[in-house]
C-alpha cells in the first residue's frame, strides 16, 4: 500500500460512493464517529443539512424519498444515535418512502465487551428495514452502499440501512484502488412493465369499469410518488369517471376539479359499485374497505407495486405494477374503444350535486370571522393567502389533531406532491423535518406549515435549522393552549393528590412560539384577529425567509382527537 498521504480512508469512500450513486442531499446529526463523513460529503459537492436531533432528520430523509423518488439520506451516531433515528426509518416504513440510515458503529474487535455506544444496530433496525447491510471491511463500502440505496427503491420503496463500524471508517487504501472499487459499484437496472405482460389484467380491467354503473377512482400517495398525475389526468377525462384522492394523493388532479368527489366522499365511497385503488392501501384511511363505509358488494380493483398488498387485500381484480405504467396502460386500452360517463350521468350528478352542497355549507361557515379564532376562520385566512402565491403553487405541510383535520378540508391542493401530513401511521413531530426536506428538494417553492402547538412542540427546536441554512418556509402554530385544547377534564377526574397540576393535555397559555425564531434572527409574529394573520401571511410570505405566525386560538375550539374518534 501507498503511504498515508496518498491514501483515502472510509468516510471517503463512503462519500465518494453516495455521489457515484447521484445522492445530492443528506440529513443527520454529526458526532463520533461520522463527523468526518458528512465533511467529505459536503466537499464532494453533497448537500448536509444538519439537524438538533436524529428524529426530525430522519424524518426529513423519509420525506425527502417521497418528494424526488430517490432515497433520502440520514446519517447518525452509534447506539443511542441509531435509535433516535428509527423514528425516521420506521416512518419510511409505514409510508412506504425510499429512504437509507447510515450509522456509525463501535469498532468490531470492541464487540460485546460494553465499548462506547455499543449496540447490534442491525438487529435494532430490523423490524423497519428492508435491507441492513454491515461493512465489515473498507473494500465492502461501495457495494453495500449500492445495495442498500437500489432496495430503497425496488418494488415497493423503504427504508434500508447501512452499518459502518469506527474502524472501517479508520481504515485506508491507496485512492487508485478506491477509484476502481467506486467505477465498478454495481448499479440495477428498472424494468417496464409492458402492455404484453399484463394485457388479460389490463382488459379485465377495462372491461369492468365500462360496465359498472357508479365507478370511482381513489388514488393516494403511492401514484404521486409514481408521478402518476398525467396519467390519472387523462384516465378522469377519457371516461369521466369521478375520483377521491387520499390526503396527500390531494393535487394530483386539482382539489377544485369537477369531477372531484372529496366533498361528497361518503356518498362516493358508500355507493361506488367498482372501485379502482392506484396506489392506496386499503387500510384505517379506506375504512379497510370494508362496510358500513364501502357497499358490500363493491368491487375493488388494485394497483400496487406489492404483490404481497394485493394478497392481504383479496381485491376482485388486482394489478402489480407501478401506478404510472399500469394507469398507462389502462389508457391505450380505453382509447382503442373509448366510453365516457359524462356530466348528465346520474351517478356523476349525485356526486356533483353532493359536493356542491357540502361545499356552500363549509362556505358559510368559513365566511364568518370568529374572534377568538376557532380552527376554520385562521385556515380560511390561510388558504386564500396561499392560493394567491405566484408561482409555483406552496408545499404544505400539515400536522395536529384538529389543525390536520381542519385544513385537509379547506386549505385547496391544485399541484401534486404539495401536502405533507402526518400519513400512514398518523406521525406527529414530522413537522419540521418534513418542511426542511421540501424547501431543499424544490427550492422554487415556498414551504407553509400548519401546525397544531402540539405537532409544533416535537420540533421546534430545528426553527434554528431553519434560520442557518435560510430556507423559505413559514411555520403556522395553531396555539389552543395544549394536546385539543385547554383543560376537558370532566370534574370527577380532577381528583387525588396531584389535582392540583395541569391537565395531561395542557401547556403553558397563550404561549410565545413566535420568540422562539426570533431568538436565532428569524422573524415572529403573534396574531389574534383576521386582519393581523393577513398582514403576517403577506409579509412573511412575500419575504420567503424563515417565520412563525404564533396564532392565538379559543382554547375550547376544537374537539379531542381532532375528527378520528374511535381512533383516539
Amino acid at each position: 500500500m501507498a503511504d498515508d498521504s496518498a491514501a483515502i480512508d472510509g468516510n471517503v469512500l463512503v462519500a465518494k460512493s453516495l455521489h457515484r450513486l447521484g445522492v445530492t442531499h443528506m440529513f443527520g446529526v454529526v458526532g463520533i464517529p461520522v463527523t468526518s463523513l458528512a465533511s467529505r460529503a459536503m466537499a464532494l459537492g453533497i448537500r448536509f443539512i444538519a439537524f438538533h436531533n436524529e428524529q426530525s432528520a430522519g424524518y426529513a430523509a423519509s420525506a425527502y424519498g417521497y418528494l424526488t423518488g430517490r432515497p433520502g439520506i440520514l446519517l447518525t451516531v452509534s447506539g443511542p444515535g441509531c435509535v433516535h433515528g428509527l423514528a425516521g426509518l420506521s416512518n419510511a416504513w409505514a409510508n412506504t418512502w425510499p429512504m437509507v440510515m447510515i450509522s456509525g458503529s463501535c469498532d468490531q474487535r470492541d464487540v460485546g465487551r460494553g465499548d462506547f455506544q455499543e449496540l447490534d444496530q442491525i438487529e435494532a433496525v430490523k423490524s423497519f428495514s428492508k435491507l441492513s447491510e454491515k461493512a465489515k471491511d473498507v473494500r465492502e463500502i461501495p457495494n453495500c452502499v449500492s445495495r442498500v440505496l437500489d432496495r430503497a427503491v425496488e418494488g415497493r420503496p423503504g427504508g434500508c440501512y447501512l452499518d459502518v463500524p469506527s474502524d472501517v471508517l479508520r481504515q485506508k487504501i491507496s485512492e487508485s484502488e478506491a477509484e476502481k472499487l467506486v467505477a465498478e459499484i454495481e448499479v440495477s437496472c428498472k424494468q417496464e412493465l409492458s402492455k404484453d405482460s399484463l394485457r388479460s389484467e389490463i382488459e379485465s380491467v377495462v372491461s369492468l369499469l365500462r360496465k359498472a354503473e357508479r365507478p370511482l377512482i381513489v388514488f393516494g400517495k403511492g401514484a404521486a410518488y409514481s408521478r402518476a398525475e398525467e396519467e390519472l389526468k387523462k384516465l378522469v377525462e377519457l371516461t369521466g369517471i369521478p375520483f377521491l384522492p387520499t390526503p396527500m394523493g390531494k393535487g394530483l388532479l386539482p382539489d377544485t376539479h369537477e369531477l372531484s368527489a372529496t366533498a361528497a366522499r361518503s356518498l362516493a365511497i358508500g355507493k361506488c359499485d367498482v372501485a379502482l385503488v392506484v396506489g392506496a392501501r386499503l387500510n384505517w384511511l379506506l375504512h379497510f374497505g370494508e362496510s358500513p363505509k364501502w357497499d358490500k358488494e363493491v368491487k375493488f380493483v388494485l394497483v400496487d407495486v406489492s404483490k404481497e398488498e394485493i394478497e392481504l387485500r383479496k381485491p376482485h381484480l388486482g394489478i402489480v405494477g407501478d401506478a404510472k405504467s399500469v394507469i398507462g396502460l389502462l389508457n391505450r386500452e380505453i382509447k382503442d374503444d373509448p366510453f365516457c360517463l359524462g356530466k348528465s350521468n346520474p351517478w356523476v350528478e349525485s356526486i356533483s350535486k353532493k359536493a356542491k352542497e357540502n361545499g356552500e355549507k363549509m362556505e358559510i361557515q368559513l365566511a364568518k370571522d370568529v374572534v377568538p379564532f376557532n380552527f376554520l376562520t385562521p385556515m380560511r385566512i390561510i388558504r386564500d393567502a396561499i392560493l394567491a402565491v405566484q408561482g409555483p403553487s406552496p408545499v404544505v405541510v400539515s400536522e395536529g389533531a384538529n389543525t390536520m383535520d381542519v385544513g385537509r378540508s379547506v386549505l385547496v391542493q391544485k399541484e401534486p406532491r404539495t401536502r405533507l401530513d402526518a400519513g400512514t401511521w398518523g406521525t406527529m413531530g414530522v413537522g419540521l423535518g418534513y418542511c426542511i426536506a421540501a424547501a431543499v428538494a424544490s427550492p422554487d417553492r415556498l414551504v407553509v406549515a400548519v401546525e397544531g402547538d402540539s405537532g409544533f412542540g416535537f420540533s421546534a427546536m430545528e426553527v434554528e435549522t431553519l434560520v442557518r441554512y435560510n430556507l423559505a418556509v413559514v411555520i403556522i402554530v395553531f396555539n389552543n393552549g395544549g394536546v385539543y385544547g385547554g383543560d376537558r377534564r370532566s370534574p370527577e377526574e380532577i381528583s387525588g393528590p396531584y389535582k392540583e397540576d395541569p391537565a395531561p393535555t395542557s401547556f403553558v397559555p397563550n404561549a410565545g412560539y413566535h420568540k422562539l425564531i426570533e431568538a436565532f434572527g428569524g422573524k415572529g409574529y403573534i396574531v389574534e384577529t383576521p386582519g393581523e394573520l393577513k398582514s403576517a401571511l403577506s409579509e412573511s410570505f412575500a419575504a420567503r425567509k424563515p417565520a412563525v405566525v404564533n396564532v392565538i386560538i379559543d382554547p375550547f375550539a376544537g374537539a379531542e382527537s381532532g375528527r378520528l374518534q374511535h381512533k383516539n
